[in-house]
């Protein structure tokens, strides 16, 4: 019969509730946003100042304060698809390579005669050697200054490839390694790129690899792609600082020539350092995850020449006490000296897993982009595009809306009322689940959405047609409603599994609009089976308990 359990009515409305009050701040979006902005600039600085506590004040803090994040196309903002020059990174290693190889090759030159390097593509070595039937001593030589490639395509390779030709031995990078360092190319571009934005406040944006060498960039709410470009461009600030406390108090007396600086890993924790670096990121020419001698994962790292001193120096002088790494006045490690670093050379290592490792080496190389960032598409989106976009899929909507209501209420009467509240909660559910999950509204999601209102009735109209087949077979009321709600179940189950299963294409082979479109499908699909199967049942049986008709007119 048609009956549904108390626990199932109070789930029921319970979702219904909880979804209008995560939909209700959107229709209060720009006192929600500035609240919780506030927050994020509290947050990031340590402390919050008068203005950031009247801002806080606009919305409770006890309500729910996730918005529905609007796009490029609504908020309007800033587009660019960057090309990374990945060869640059390429002649780069030969070019930090060379003296440590001059060096090593130089100290067998009782046998392999004068050692110098010959002109050469920019991403090779050429290494002209003295004696000439002493290459293979020469190639063994170089063959050990190669390491072994961390990457689990390439695993087990190794990061050179050197061979010769007559007196000149050839070095360059092996396939594996320009494919790991490839990756590690792009994956350290984007971390810069999501630094230098998110130091900005910007929401939401939108920083994605395309392809194999390519990033796209997509911030609402920035003036102009010129601005950001601008921004992208700028440099890190990365500094290697000795430890002089460590602490949970943010506003610990730090004394003269000393700082106090958050960790980045560590939530509560500030470190005091000395104010004067030892050495900067300017130093840095090289981090790359690799492994330390009992096989856990570590972080090698390399400084130029008088970087190298100057460390050299400190960690002599230090052995057994910490030293901070400093990056954009964060604390992104603090590893303990075990050994002077005299030659330039050192090794970060500890409990981290190969996850950090490579994490931990993309950071310490984010001061600046590893190779030049050529940008292929520029569009700026102006803040009044976007408002006219917002405005014309609100109206769109709400067109929608009336007429598929309007219809729907003059084919089925009251039950027509009944899908109409299922409609239009149906709408909010959306909105909410959106903003819980940090979902982001485009132009084309609008169009899921009104795509949506206009399809989320289609259960309600299979199920009522089903109870006017029923009424008209001569069952009783509850009856008919019952039989008509179970026999359309397989239907609508099949059509909107359909639906589904095309929404996930969408989502997984498209790009940015067609996901955007494909996000609000899938909720709404959700959603709408919700409504019609539950909800809209619901608010029937409401109906039979309190009119207990004798007859149905439908």
């Amino acid at each position: 019969m048609l009956q549904i359990p108390t626990w199932k009515r109070v789930l029921i409305l319970g979702i219904v509730l909880v979804g209008l009050l995560y939909a209700m701040p959107n229709l209060f979006y720009q006192r929600v946003e500035t609240h919780n902005d506030a927050i994020t600039a509290a947050e990031r600085a340590g402390f919050e100042t008068p203005e950031q506590a009247a801002a806080r004040s606009l919305w409770p803090d006890w309500l729910p304060s996730s918005l529905v994040n609007l796009g490029l196309d609504l908020r309007g903002g800033a587009h660019l698809l960057g090309e990374v020059n990945v060869e640059e990174v390429y002649a780069s290693r030969m070019t930090g390579l060379w003296p440590e190889l001059r060096d090593a090759l130089a100290a067998k030159r009782d046998v392999l005669g004068a050692v110098r390097r010959v002109p050469g593509p920019p991403d090779q070595l050429h290494v002209e050697i003295g004696n000439p039937d002493q290459m293979a001593r020469a190639v063994e030589i170089a063959r050990g200054l190669a390491a072994p490639v961390v990457s689990l395509s390439g695993a087990g390779a190794s990061s050179l490839d050197i061979t010769a030709q007559g007196a000149t031995m050839i070095v360059q990078l092996s396939q594996a390694e320009r494919a790991a360092t490839d990756d590690r190319t792009i994956q350290q571009s984007l971390e810069i790129v999501r630094r230098r934005v998110d130091e900005v406040g910007t929401r939401e944006p939108t920083i994605q690899r395309q392809g194999k060498d390519r990033i796209l960039i997509q911030v609402p709410g920035i003036g102009s792609a010129e601005e950001l470009k601008e921004l992208i461009g700028t440099t890190a600030k990365l500094t290697f600082n000795p430890v002089v406390g460590r602490g949970t108090d943010p506003n610990v007396q730090a004394g003269l020539g000393n700082i106090v600086v958050p960790s980045m890993d560590e939530p509560g924790v500030y470190y005091t350092l000395a104010e004067a670096p030892v050495v900067t990121g300017e130093d840095l020419t090289d981090a790359r995850p690799s492994f330390d001698q009992n096989g856990q994962p570590a972080v090698d790292f390399r400084f130029g020449p008088q970087g190298a001193r100057r460390f050299g120096a400190y960690t002599s002088a230090n052995i057994g006490q910490p030293f901070a790494i400093v990056l954009d006045n964060q604390v992104i490690s603090a590893p303990v000296i075990r050994q002077a670093i005299t030659t330039g050379s050192g090794q970060i290592s500890g409990a981290m897993t190969v996850d950090e490792s490579t994490q931990l080496a993309v950071l310490l190389r984010a001061g600046a982009l590893p190779a030049e960032m050529t940008f292929l598409e520029e569009r700026t989106i102006g803040p009044e595009l976007g408002q006219d976009s917002i405005d014309a899929g609100t109206k769109a909507a709400s067109i929608g809306t009336v007429l598929v209501v309007g219809y729907i209420v003059a084919s089925y009467g009251l039950f027509g009322v009944f899908a109409s509240v299922a409609v239009i909660v149906n709408v909010i559910l959306i909105l909410a689940i959106m903003g819980a999950m940090g979902a982001t509204l485009t132009l084309p999601g609008i169009a899921g959405i009104v795509l949506t209102v206009g399809t989320a009735v289609d259960a309600n109209v299979i199920i009522y047609e089903r109870i006017r087949e029923e009424l008209r077979a001569g069952k009783k009321v509850v009856k008919a409603i019952d039989d008509g709600f179970n026999e359309a179940m397989s239907a609508i189950i099949d059509a909107n599994v359909t639906t589904f299963i095309a929404a996930l294409v969408m989502f997984f082979l498209g790009s940015g609009p067609v996901k955007g479109f494909a996000v609000t499908l899938v909720i709404g699909i959700v959603t709408s089976v919700f409504t019609a199967i539950y909800l809209t049942r619901l608010m029937i049986v409401f109906w039979l308990e309190r009119r207990r008709p004798a007859a149905l007119v439908l």
